[in-house]
């Protein structure tokens, strides 16, 4: 349990560091290179790469949500603000208008920031990210207005994995949580699935960087996050993700006591008929066979749905 706790911005905010981590953020821009796709592309001139995204943030949505994991939702619920578009294409991403055709609207640093603020007021208890690598800038920018205005909720990085270990390092002391997925073990299979070329390498890498940030997950008084790790994975069909795989490196290179959510919701959407096995949910049998999986690889620390779910499998 954490006695008490203040978010890293705040510190980064007093020292005048956090507007200097936007500005070297921001340069990078101008060929862009945020995210390991590096596409070049002057994003500061309206030149759009993979992610499509230029010079402004684009939003979907925001407000409080409840079907997170527990620690993060706790009583006032998880924050989130769902970014336009994604650094990867996956076929049968369950948020296809989101993600693939650009259900939203361009805005501004300054309504960012409003938004984080609107949130926190709201009692949520955390500000939750959803897809911002490739509009991390601003999200850095909005975070100076909204901490000089206030804002002092914990930051939660919600991500596909696929992210690059030098523009991590700019976030630093900035992220409070990061919550990346681990998709794939197999890269031929995730430049299939996703678009995205080494995808198992970086994503490795990816969440070693994030652990080495923030730890394992710690909890305050009343079982709400504040800090450290959070890996989620999504159970495929026809063992396409390599789970076993995944959830044996988690424990071994990472913690055992990460705290993994492996999810069972995969259900065909956007192009996944064209894919198969993708085009059918999963079996009882197989997300059972990943809850094994995890014991056996000796992961202390699963989301408490897949506890039970364990534990009534193991009875």
């Amino acid at each position: 349990m954490m006695a008490s706790f203040e978010p890293g911005y705040l510190k980064l905010y007093r020292e005048g560091r956090l507007k200097e981590r936007a500005k070297q953020l921001r340069q990078q821009l101008e060929a862009c290179s945020l995210c390991p796709h590096e596409c070049g592309v002057n994003r500061l001139k309206g030149e759009k790469g993979f992610c499509r995204v230029a010079d402004k943030p684009v939003v979907s949505s925001y407000g409080p949500h409840f079907g997170e994991e527990r620690p993060l939702v706790g009583y006032g619920g998880s924050g989130t603000i769902f970014f336009t578009y994604c650094n990867m294409a996956c076929v049968y991403c369950q948020n296809w208008e989101i993600s693939h055709l650009g259900s939203g609207e361009e805005t501004t640093v300054e309504e960012l920031a409003r938004m984080m603020l609107a949130l926190q007021a709201r009692g949520c208890h955390n500000i939750n990210f959803v897809t911002p690598t490739h509009q991390i800038v601003f999200i850095v920018e909005a975070l100076v207005l909204a901490a000089e205005k206030g804002l002092r909720v914990p930051l939660v990085y919600n991500c596909g994995g696929y992210e690059k270990v030098e523009t991590l390092k700019l976030l630093e002391g900035i992220i409070d949580i990061y919550m990346p997925d681990f998709k794939y073990w197999d890269e031929k299979i995730a430049l299939k699935l996703s678009k995205v070329p080494r995808y198992p390498q970086v994503a490795r890498a990816a969440l070693k960087e994030m652990h080495r940030q923030v730890g394992d997950l710690e909890l305050d008084d009343e079982f709400i996050a504040r800090r450290g790790l959070i890996v989620r994975h999504l159970v495929l069909p026809g063992g396409v993700a390599g789970t076993q795989y995944i959830l044996s490196w988690i424990a071994k290179e990472l913690s055992p006591n990460t705290y993994v959510n492996i999810m069972d919701q995969y259900y065909p959407c956007g192009d996944a008929w064209k894919y198969p096995p993708l085009d059918r949910r999963i079996t009882k049998e197989e997300y059972e066979e990943a809850l094994l999986a995890a014991k056996e690889a000796g992961l202390k620390r699963l989301d408490e749905r897949v506890e039970r779910r364990l534990l009534w499998l193991t009875f």
